[in-house]
């Protein structure tokens, strides 16, 4: 198990630019077993989640090429089926999350897909009834083989219908779309995700040869074709790496600017930002943060307490929450944070309570935090990562905390974010990795 030992209390300068979105990319890659042609994505990120899948493709039998330093050529020609079955396979794809999104185009090209419950984080109950009623609504027959604790999900032909989605699940709608690009007749799915690497994704399959209507709203109608082809396809930069980097130059009091953050695409999380009182702006497709020697949080207009939310797009995305949350400790002023999505996200919380941080942990969805205002700094720390969005909110915190901390774990960093402390080191912060 590895860690990272950082110095805190360094000023960052300079530029930094954001990696391609690993939401985005898992989406992707899966969604290049719908064709036997050459897809090629460009910009995807060197990380530990998207590597796995990479080569569990190319076990799969699928025909992987590194062309650059950040772009690869899929050719799914010959999938191997038999291997699809395999013990190996499926315990491969237990600790894996986005291994869930072969379903859908598994279950589409070939008639057939197994699947283990898959891993991820440990941030509480994520079910997947919304992927399986929506692939079993086109007509898919899913059967639990208890004595290998899988799901065999089988269909001859899947047919277009429409479905109502219990909640608007961003891989459950992906699955979804990959199965019914190729289904026989027209689906309608209502109360879809809308995120842009939703987006993203069927534009891409768009180009590929499906027909997918209502694209960036929650109302997707698509006709199914027959066949789709090869394309090429560009990731988004990671919302989530551009509002970590906000909040990591607001809480050492650095001035940074983030390159090509496809400002268009990052919906409010600026102006969430703007709302804990950091000064951020947009120069063409960059922001530049100041270096600011404090920043207030907001009230609302009747002079309440603010409360910052996730929700689903466009409103802010539950994976800020974490930083969104340490950012708040050495404002001015109190928020209150819900995450309302996930029921574990907040336990890191007492290791911010250790480093000197005022924060009430309400219940596992809420927690107020009381800002110092810098009127001390957090201390360093020993603690340890429990997923990827607390690793990087507790990097944050130990970046800004007088002394050395050490966080552990820090695999679970890796699995979100590409060589993290050479690009934090290049630009000014002090990050060993034992």
């Amino acid at each position: 198990m590895a860690s990272f030992v950082i110095e805190g209390g360094h000023i960052l300068s300079g530029d930094i630019y954001p990696q391609g979105a690993k939401n985005e990319v898992l989406q992707i890659i899966c969604a290049t077993l719908l064709t036997a042609e050459e897809v090629t994505v460009h910009n995807i990120p060197d990380i530990l989640d998207v590597n796995n899948l990479i080569q569990l493709m190319r076990d799969m039998g699928v025909t992987v090429s590194k062309k650059g330093i950040d772009t690869y050529s899929f050719q799914a020609t010959s999938v191997d089926l038999a291997y699809l079955e395999s013990d190996v396979f499926l315990k491969r794809c237990s600790s894996l999350r986005g291994s869930v999104m072969l379903v859908g185009p598994m279950i589409a090209r070939f008639g057939r897909a197994l699947i283990s419950k898959p891993g991820g984080d440990k941030i509480g109950r994520r079910r997947l009834d919304t992927h399986f009623i929506g692939i079993q609504r086109l007509g898919a027959d899913f059967a639990y083989n208890e004595s290998r604790g899988i799901f065999e999900i089988s269909a001859s032909q899947l047919k277009g219908t429409y479905m109502l989605l219990d909640e608007a699940s961003v891989t459950g709608t992906a699955n979804i779309i990959m199965a019914a690009v190729l289904a026989k007749g027209k689906t309608t799915i209502y109360n879809a995700a809308c995120e842009p690497y939703i987006q993203q994704l069927c534009n891409m399959l768009n180009r590929m040869g499906a027909k997918i209507q209502g694209i960036a709203s929650n109302l997707l109608t698509i006709e199914g074709v027959d066949e789709l082809h090869g394309t090429a396809h560009t990731v988004l930069p990671d919302m989530i790496e551009v509002g970590s980097f906000i909040g990591m130059a607001a809480m050492t009091q650095s001035e940074l600017t983030i390159k090509n953050v496809s400002y268009k695409n990052l919906g409010i999380i600026p102006d969430a930002f703007r709302r804990l009182g950091i000064k951020l702006e947009q120069q063409g497709d960059d922001i530049f943060v100041p270096a600011q020697e404090s920043y207030q949080i907001e009230s609302f207009l009747d002079g309440s307490i603010m409360t910052i939310a996730d929700a689903p797009w466009p409103g802010l995305t539950p994976d800020l929450l974490s930083v969104m949350l340490v950012v708040a400790t050495q404002a001015k002023g109190s928020v209150l944070i819900h995450q309302k999505m996930f029921e574990s996200r907040l336990f890191f919380v007492d290791k911010l309570i250790d480093m000197g941080a005022q924060i009430i942990l309400c219940d596992p969805h809420r927690a107020v935090v009381i800002g110092h205002n810098r009127g001390f700094k957090l201390r360093g720390g020993n603690m340890t990562s429990p997923d990827i969005r607390a690793g990087i909110a507790l990097l944050i915190a130990a970046m800004s905390a007088e002394g050395i901390s050490r966080i552990h774990n820090i695999e679970q960093i890796d699995r979100g974010y590409q060589n993290i402390e050479g690009r934090l080191n290049a630009i000014g912060a002090r990050i060993t990795r034992i």
